[in-house]
């Protein structure tokens, strides 16, 4: 299998509430915009890959997706999200493995971690030899 491009599939019980979270509280970079224009879908860039938001399943739990999302500097996202009242389910810590991560919910409670990896993380260096 060859594949030329991938993206996250989320169907929000509350199209509008989610674009809103993902866009203006997140502030993801919409990639594309379809749909009708009173209610479109949107597409989002994260990092090398895309979520989109769109359609609706009031019926359906969130699921068991998660979004792993890396950021410069989880200690400042924590202090904007907890700003914008998004629900902080786990504060920011290091873990044993050396990254920072924190733990945040969208309006469905698809859980999101944000990841932050230190200068002096192996995932920073090339440690071949």
């Amino acid at each position: 299998m060859e594949v030329l491009s991938s993206r996250i599939l989320l169907r929000p019980s509350d199209l509008a509430r989610s674009r809103r979270f993902y866009r203006d509280v997140l502030g993801l970079a919409v990639h594309r915009e379809f749909g009708p224009p009173e209610n479109p879908g949107l597409v989002f860039y994260l990092g090398q890959g895309f979520l989109e938001v769109s359609g609706g399943s009031r019926d359906e739990p969130a699921g068991p997706v998660r979004l792993w999302l890396q950021v410069r500097d989880v200690r400042a996202e924590h202090m904007r999200l907890v700003a914008a009242d998004v629900p902080v389910t786990r504060e920011p810590r290091q873990e044993p493995w050396g990254l920072v991560e924190m733990w945040i919910e969208d309006p469905d409670g698809v859980r999101i971690v944000l990841v932050e990896v230190p200068a002096d993380h192996p995932l920073r260096r090339d440690t071949r030899r």
